[in-house]
């Protein structure tokens, strides 16, 4: 029996279609970019998690465009 993966995407994405995608799926964090949906990366919720808080603190910020 296969599990649907349910795709979540930021709504603030471009029109374009261009975007990260991240779902949960069998205990993991999986993220993928939506033009290239085949290629997935795992992780854990704990180091997710850190990624989120540094996103929020602003430490990513430089790479933004």
């Amino acid at each position: 029996m296969s599990t649907e993966i349910n795709w979540q995407k930021s709504s603030f994405s471009d029109s374009g279609g261009q975007c990260v995608e991240v779902a949960e799926h069998n205990g993991e964090i999986l993220i993928r970019e939506s033009d290239a949906p085949d290629t997935i990366t795992t992780t854990s919720h704990a180091k997710f998690a850190a990624f989120l808080k540094g996103v929020k603190a602003g430490e990513f910020d430089h790479f933004a465009l």
